[in-house]
């Protein structure tokens, strides 16, 4: 069971910017930059981190700001875990009008990952603007797309917007600590309709700016690879050092480990993947680029694919599953031989190849039987890819043509993890579309001194603003 907070009566305490500035009628999407900023800053400002924050707490200040614009409480509902209530999570709807059309689905996590304030050059949980730059833990990751929801859906209630397609909102705590409690995987087993839909739009499709912040392509995410860690173990009977005999745990292991590391998996791309080098191929020039768009167009041989490879860890990344040796451990001392070595092997698996082949190919790789392969933790979800849909990929090349003219719209997979791998488990097609450019340096994501570009995030929201606008009239 769940409970639903009084969000009316954190609607009558909460407190509000200052009026939206006047914006001029030919842009829309840009009006009222100040309210915008003031929501910014209180879900920014509200501490979501684990050990200290509460999402419950944002989750509420963000459900009062929808109350406040208008919207009935039945659409709007902060659901909070009995067992979890620092947890809450925040969903809202907008119905409409075409009953036979599916829904579609905004997400955006509320949680942050942690920050320790001696480390900052600023207050993690005080949101700064210097230099062109806005400063805080979830500056970016993920609050710029959450904030620039709910300014969307106070914008579109104050227009009386009524869309044809239901739009629905989830602003979720979790997803960065999903081992502990993740809000998604809790809604779609608690509360499945809040999130149920034909589609959905999440984080982790992101711009990239050159280094005197220049827009170079626009990304879309399109699928994730799996995260599975394995763990190879090796025992032996051990003896006196002075003894030593061949059957060396540490040396067995040594050995399987090796052959792992140089081992490359077979090139193995999804659609999205074929896109990504088709498109990045205009980027460069030479043999570069006609190795990048013969990789697109299923015409690469063997020897170009060793040369994208090479040329860049993450387009090999995007060729196929990558499994590399990331920790070892064995012996017992210093002057015996050792009875038990261990390692682990990190995989990120290609959307479609299930985790039992992946480590039935490192058992055979590893080629020793006395070497034993096991889960160092159960899978999680193993979804395939969504489709290379071009309902989805035409609003968003049409409106950052019309934004950034002359950048490429570039699909990708991601090599990390989003919240998108449960929703597109659960089987709603889950794509990530942030608007956000980001800085050649990551922009301090999950480090320190997490920071944005004003002016992006400005332009983050407009895109947002107009493509939910785009999707949700048909």
């Amino acid at each position: 069971m769940f409970r639903l907070t009084s969000v009316a009566i954190v609607a009558a305490c909460a407190v509000f910017g200052p009026a939206a500035l006047a914006a001029p009628k030919s842009d829309p999407a840009r009006a009222g930059e100040a309210d915008f900023r003031a929501v910014y800053r209180e879900l920014v400002e509200t501490d979501t981190s684990l050990s200290s924050g509460s999402c419950t707490l944002a989750a509420e200040r963000m459900a009062a700001r929808l109350l406040a614009a208008g919207y009935a409480t039945s659409d709007v509902q902060v659901v909070v875990p009995p067992d979890f209530p620092r947890q809450g999570n925040l969903v809202a709807r907008i119905t409409g009008s075409d009953a036979t059309l599916a829904p579609m689905l905004l997400l955006a996590h509320i949680d942050v990952v942690e920050a320790k304030r001696t480390d900052w050059k600023r207050d993690p949980f005080t949101l700064v603007e210097e230099n062109g730059y806005f400063y805080a833990r979830g500056a970016v990751d993920d609050k710029a797309m959450a904030s620039s929801f709910v300014d969307a859906f106070v914008r579109y209630k104050k227009e009386g917007y009524r869309p044809k397609r239901t739009i629905k909102l989830a602003l979720t705590c979790g997803e960065e600590t999903d081992s502990v409690f993740n809000g998604v995987q809790y809604l779609l087993a608690k509360a499945p309709d809040a999130l149920a839909a034909e589609f959905a739009v999440n984080e982790g499709g992101s711009g990239n700016l050159d280094e005197n912040g220049k827009p170079i392509s626009f990304g879309v995410q399109i699928g994730e690879k799996i995260y599975q860690d394995f763990t190879f173990t090796v025992t032996a009977p051990g003896g006196h050092s002075a003894r030593p005999t061949d059957d060396n745990a540490i040396g067995r292991l040594a050995a399987a480990v090796a052959r792992i590391d140089r081992y490359r998996f077979p090139v193995n791309m999804t659609e999205a993947t074929k896109g990504f080098f088709r498109r990045t191929s205009v980027l460069y020039t030479g043999q570069t680029a006609k190795d990048l768009a013969a990789a697109g167009n299923d015409t690469a041989d063997e020897a170009a694919f060793a040369r994208i490879a090479a040329a860049n860890p993450l387009w090999n990344a995007f060729l196929r599953t990558t499994c590399i040796p990331t920790q070892l451990a064995g012996g017992h001392a210093p002057n015996a031989q050792p009875q038990h070595a261990k390692a682990n092997v990190n995989c990120r698996i290609m959307p479609g190849e299930s985790v039992e082949s992946v480590r039935a190919r490192l058992a055979e790789v590893a080629a020793d039987p006395k070497v034993e392969i096991g889960l160092a933790a159960q899978p999680g979800p193993q979804p395939p890819a969504p489709p290379l849909d071009a309902r989805i990929m035409k609003p968003v090349e049409r409106i950052a043509a019309e934004m950034w003219p002359g950048v490429p719209v570039i699909p990708s997979l991601s090599s990390g993890a989003t919240d998108g791998r449960f929703l597109n488990a659960a089987g709603i097609p889950t794509y990530g579309i942030s608007g956000v450019f980001r800085d050649p340096d990551g922009n301090g994501v999950h480090g320190l001194n997490e920071r944005i570009r004003v002016t992006g995030l400005m332009d983050a929201r407009a895109f947002l603003y107009r493509l939910v606008k785009a999707y949700s009239a048909k």
